[in-house]
């Protein structure tokens, strides 16, 4: 097969704290080493794309050297951790923004679908935006109508296709967007985290759709996630970044384990929650301060132990509840689990958590942890404090052996396990 896109030495730089590209004398200096021939001085400076460090210099590296090449009918699964530089590879790949360094050759039409509503007008109908997509994709009106139907009935949304689209839901708008990209026959098709948007369903036809594609159709696809069991069902290669930089690549498999190995989750047994793990605004009147394993080693069919600290801000007079999800490291949820109403009657409380149906295979998990309060049976719960990626831990046979049992498909996150909480003085 033909290479139909390659990456030549692709950077890109951004000045920290400024929109543009700073300040005048900048641009005046930029402007005096191009009059004489010579490159941008601030191209030899920058950091790290590391956002957990404290910035050293105005320059970063959002991304610093990047190669590689596709063929025709290649599914690339790029993959990285928040903040690692995938959307902005993406949006250079899609010429949304240009490099700093390098260049993109590539043969044939690109589609993007990098953020809810790309490319779609609020004020025009579902129906309307479907031929104002398909024209900035080089598509004509007659090829457009002919595809009309099919993309409508793929979207789910023919009920509200003359209704504009301000008035859909991100889901809604996520679905009709998919359903023109993928219909409107590029040769390449790039598709950022935006499906985790749309409900289970629309992900499985989405999936099924983009390997159609590929397999069937010869079309090449670019793909952006988070689950590691799409991206392993779907993609044939993939692409490890980490702070702007190409760490691993080739068989999807490999690429995959070198991303999960590189995870800390799983060796910590004491986790400050700090506002890296905190990805959703709430009110923290009661906040996670520190999560804990009890239990230096997890023996399976055992209950699982946990110290949660926990920090009063706003005196509430309702009890609150501790839930979480339980997942494997192939970021597939489990199940969940609820405590018991206690009340915060401390401005610092320390709690111990137990789970002791859990059932778990052999193997390492991770935890999500939330405080909420409301009514849990009436479904009026506000959550307080959200903690993602709060504690890893492993489950071993008798004898403590490890055992990697990584069954990618095997759970779904429908099981509730029993839990309870046990106020510590």
């Amino acid at each position: 097969m033909s290479v139909i896109l390659k990456a030549e030495n692709i950077s890109k730089q951004y000045r920290l704290g400024t929109v543009g590209t700073g300040t005048l004398s900048h641009d005046l200096n930029r402007w005096w080493h191009s009059l004489r021939g010579k490159e941008d001085p601030y191209l030899k400076i920058g950091g790290v794309n590391d956002r957990s460090l404290k910035a050293a210099g105005d320059y970063v590296w959002a991304l610093k050297d990047i190669n590689f090449e596709v063929k025709q009918g290649e599914v690339l699964g790029i993959i990285g951790k928040n903040g690692a530089g995938k959307s902005t590879l993406l949006k250079i790949l899609s010429r949304v923004t240009a490099p700093s360094t390098g260049i993109i050759k590539t043969k044939g039409r690109i589609a993007s679908l990098l953020e809810v509503g790309t490319g779609f007008h609020p004020e025009l109908t579902g129906r309307e935006n479907i031929y104002l997509n398909g024209a900035i994709l080089g598509m004509t009106k007659s090829e457009i109508t002919s595809k009309l139907d099919e993309i409508i009935d793929f979207s789910g949304c023919e009920m509200y296709i003359d209704t504009p689209v301000k008035r859909y839901s991100s889901g809604m708008t996520v679905r009709l967007a998919f359903a023109v990209a993928a219909h409107l026959e590029p040769e390449i098709l790039v598709i950022d985290e935006v499906l985790a948007v749309g409900d289970a369903e629309f992900q499985k036809k989405a999936i099924g759709k983009m390997q159609d594609l590929s397999h069937a159709q010869g079309r090449t696809v670019l793909f952006v996630s988070h689950n590691m069991v799409a991206v392993k069902s779907l993609c044939d290669r993939g692409i490890l970044l980490e702070n702007g930089m190409v760490t691993a690549t080739g068989d999807i498999a490999h690429v995959i384990e070198e991303y999960l190995s590189s995870s800390k989750i799983i060796s910590r047994t004491e986790t400050k929650i700090t506002d890296n793990h905190r990805r959703t605004n709430t009110s923290r009147e009661i906040q996670l301060s520190k999560v804990s394993s009890i239990q230096t080693h997890n023996l399976i069919r055992e209950e699982l132990r946990f110290k949660i600290d926990l920090k009063l801000n706003k005196r509430i007079l309702e009890s609150v509840i501790v839930t979480g999800t339980i997942c494997n490291i192939s970021d597939h949820a489990i199940g969940s689990f609820f405590s018991k109403p206690f009340l915060m009657n401390k401005d610092n409380l320390k709690i111990e958590l137990s789970i002791f149906n859990h059932n778990l295979s052999i193997g390492e998990y991770y935890m999500h942890f939330s405080i909420s309060k409301g009514n849990l049976e009436g479904g009026d719960i506000e959550v307080l404090d959200h903690a993602y990626e709060a504690i890893g831990f492993e489950i071993y046979n008798e004898s403590y052996e490890k055992d990697y049992l990584l069954n990618w498909n095997k759970y779904w996150g429908d099981i509730f396990f029993q839990s309870n909480i046990k106020v510590l003085d």
